[in-house]
Formats: structure tokens, sequence, C-alpha cells
């Protein structure tokens, strides 16, 4: 599907990967309607709805692969294709989660979303989760897996140290998204309170998480960077945090702002310094590993032009195996002709042996005992 290699290490340039929860009642049915929505408007070129032990078993593209069964957990699969730019493509796979495999009410639905150009990713392209979720603050479904923590907002950061501690190291560990802590030289005003991250492309919106500290928490937010991440926190400036284990192309002085002005205007040396960091390449999650080959080795939305090729595909494969077991057929046959031939020949040409009638008594071994036995009570014998 993609035209460039594959590093076992870091986020291919092709992908876009993402992980949330949706927190609403109906994930399944909020997927359906904006799908449903977007193909009839044409931004999509079709997608599928599949039961995911059904689509495990039905992979079009490998059959057998173990890699296209999302596991015991899932609930449900979501299939998109779409074109962007100059007529290139992109596919994109949903699956939705239970937490445990049981889920009650109010736990949220995790879901995994694994996405694929088949050329390296534009940021300006339209996000992957705008195909299947719909862009409403309405529809609970942009949670980050750390607690407490959303996309398209500001989030609070925690007042206190040791919580703190503890979301910087999760952040930094275990989420996918690039996290950004601003902190608020003073308390802004209602544009200056708008999330930063709206200025940023649209594909990148979506994979940024943007943390605000409050002015009396200057002292705080310093101390717990330096102590979990050896970062500096400028008052009144922004911070984007690296991912662990850090990557050798993070330099933590050019991934720091010092001045960011909160007052509705975009901030272009701080959006600068997110592009440029999300530019790096990025260790590959096997969780993440796991979606993309799903992607690629289970997918089953192919194209009119992609099903004729498979099936081509398909009548090559059985011509080759049918080949394979005539020729097998004829050589058994063969073998068989042969070997009927040199039997009928030693038969003609070597005589047979005698017939094997019975043994005489006199013959056997306990004959010969017997006899033997015989001579030592007779000595004349």
């Amino acid at each position: 599907m993609a035209k460039n290699s594959t590093s076992v290490t870091t986020v291919p340039d092709t992908a876009w990967l993402a992980r949330g929860r949706h927190l609403g009642p109906e994930p399944e049915q909020d997927v359906r309607r904006n799908l449903i929505a977007l193909k009839a408007a044409g931004v999509l070129d079709d997608f599928l709805d599949l039961d995911p032990v059904e689509a495990a078993r039905s992979s079009v593209l490998h059959p057998r692969d173990e890699s296209a069964d999302p596991g015991p957990s899932a609930r449900r699969l979501f299939e998109a294709r779409w074109r962007v730019a100059d007529d290139v493509t992109v596919r994109a796979q949903l699956t939705l989660y239970d937490p445990d495999g049981r889920r009650k009410d109010g736990d949220a639905v995790t879901w995994v979303l694994a996405a694929e150009a088949e050329w390296d990713w534009d940021p300006h392209w339209p996000s992957p989760a705008t195909m299947f979720w719909p862009d409403s603050d309405r529809v609970p479904w942009d949670n980050d897996t750390a607690e407490g923590v959303r996309l398209r907002v500001t989030n609070h950061l925690p007042k206190d140290d040791d919580e703190l501690r503890h979301r910087l190291r999760e952040w930094t560990r275990e989420s996918w998204y690039v996290h950004v802590v601003v902190h608020e030289a003073m308390t802004p005003d209602a544009r200056g309170q708008q999330p930063v991250t709206t200025f940023l492309p649209p594909s990148l919106r979506h994979r940024v998480v943007e943390h605000r500290g409050t002015p009396e928490q200057a002292q705080i937010v310093d101390f717990a960077m330096k102590r979990e991440l050896k970062l500096r926190m400028p008052r009144g400036g922004a911070v984007i945090l690296p991912t662990a284990p850090q990557d050798p192309g993070y330099d933590a002085e050019r991934f720091t702002v010092r001045n960011v002005f909160l007052d509705g205007s975009e901030p272009t040396e701080l959006i600068s310094r997110i592009k440029e960091f999300a530019a790096l390449p990025r260790p590959l999650p096997a969780d993440a590993e796991r979606a993309l080959t799903r992607l690629r080795q289970g997918w089953h939305l192919l194209t009119p032009d992609e099903e004729l090729v498979h099936a081509r595909s398909m009548v090559d494969r059985y011509a080759e195996a049918l080949d394979a077991m005539t020729k097998s057929r004829d050589l058994y046959r063969e073998a068989s002709e042969a070997a009927q031939a040199a039997l009928a020949e030693a038969g003609d040409g070597v005589p047979r042996p005698a017939a094997l009638g019975p043994a005489k008594p006199d013959g056997s071994p306990l004959g010969a005992l017997t006899k033997a036995f015989g001579r030592f009570r007779d000595p004349n014998k």
C-alpha cells in the first residue's frame, strides 16, 4: 500500500496513528452517522462496518493471517477510504474496544485509529479522526487514554506536586500524542483561553494535547518538570514535552518557547516549534505497530480495480495449485507404472523360490535338543 519503507522502530512517514477513549453511550452510532454523512457528501469514496470476528475470518488480502484479528475485546471494526491532494488514496481502520472485554454503564470505550496514505503524510490533509468521529464538542470521542486529558481543549494542570509528576511521566511514556505545556503569565481573557492548537493544520490538530498552568503554578510546574524531565518551565512560556525514551533529535532549548501571548492571536513561534517536533521520527508503540499491521494485512475495502487484481491473483494461485496437483499425479502414475514393469520383468527372468512346506519335527530346535539329551541317556551313542 505504502510506497516507502517501514521502520521497525519509528512511525512511517505515510502513517497517521491515534488512540483515545469515547465516553458517550453509543460510540458505534456516532461513527456510523458520520461515515454515512461524509459518503453522501462525497468526502469518502466508501466505508465498511464490520464485526471484528467475521472481519478476521474474511480478510481479503491475508485470509489466514493472525495479525488481522483485532483481539477478543474488540467491539467493532470500521474501514474508510478517501482521496486527498492530487488523487492520493488514504485508507484507515478504526477499531473500538471494551475495557477488559466487558463494558459497564459509564465505562469509556477505547478506540485505535490507523491511517496510511500512498505518499508521505501532509499535516494539511484532513484529519482521519474527523472521517470517523464527528468534529463536534457534543460527542466526547477525543479523550486521551491518560485520565482526564482531552484533545481540542485546554487541560488544566493538577495542583498537587506528586500528581503533576505522575501525569508528566504518563504523558511522555504512554500517550501517543504530542503534549504541550503552556504557562499563563497572567489570567487570560476569553480569547486567550481558546486552545492554541486551533492554529495547527487540520491533521496535526488531533495529534496534540495542550495543558495550561495558571499564573500561581509557575514554581510547582518548573520544579516538577526539572525533577521528572530535566526541563525548565519559563514563566509565561511553553514547553513541548519529549517522548520516553527521548528521541536523539530532541533539543530542550529548541522546543522551549520563552514567551507565548495568549490574546487570541496566533502564537507563531510555538506553532512553528510544534510542527517541527511533530516532523521528528517518533517511536512506534507496540499497540500502534499492531494496528498498522492490521491495516495493511487485514484490509477489506477494495476498489473495483483492486478487486479485479485480487481476482486475477486468486485465479493465478488456483491455476498454479492445479498445475502442481496435475504434475504430482502424473509423477505418481509414472512411478507406479515403472514399479509394475520392474516387478513383471523380475518375474519373467529370475526363478522363483520353491514353496516352503511345513517343517519336520526333527528339524525344529526342540527336536535337536531332544536328540542331544538322548545321547546322554544312552552311553553307546
